[in-house]
């Protein structure tokens, strides 16, 4: 009886051992590790939904805005566009996209030459 309470006393003390750090990596993983593939394909996604709504407008000069996102959902637009009716565009989409919760702009109105 006291072989096999041993044996299962010891057999727990390993478990325990393999199982910590999975749970202790468990307990800090999140969106901060910006390497993690989640926080990527979140942010990836995120992006894409943005790209894709500006390139729906047709509008030769939206195809030149940068989209990137970071892990909390924030969007920043940068890149040149023809007017600022077209900076306003692209804001406006962007923050009617699901997912972002705010939106920087870097957006430069192309001078007339």
């Amino acid at each position: 009886m006291k072989t096999k309470l041993a044996t299962l006393s010891t057999l727990c003390l390993v478990v325990g051992a393999l199982l910590a750090p999975i749970a202790a990596y468990s307990a800090t993983d999140g969106d901060t590790d910006r390497t993690h593939p989640k926080a990527f394909v979140k942010d990836s996604v995120i992006t894409t939904k943005v790209k894709a709504k500006l390139a729906e407008e047709k509008m030769s000069s939206l195809a030149h805005v940068k989209v990137d996102t970071d892990a909390n959902g924030m969007v920043v637009l940068s890149g040149t566009v023809a007017s600022k009716d077209d900076v306003d565009k692209a804001v406006s989409i962007a923050k009617a996209t699901e997912g972002v919760v705010a939106v920087t702009n870097h957006l430069k109105v192309k001078k007339a030459k």
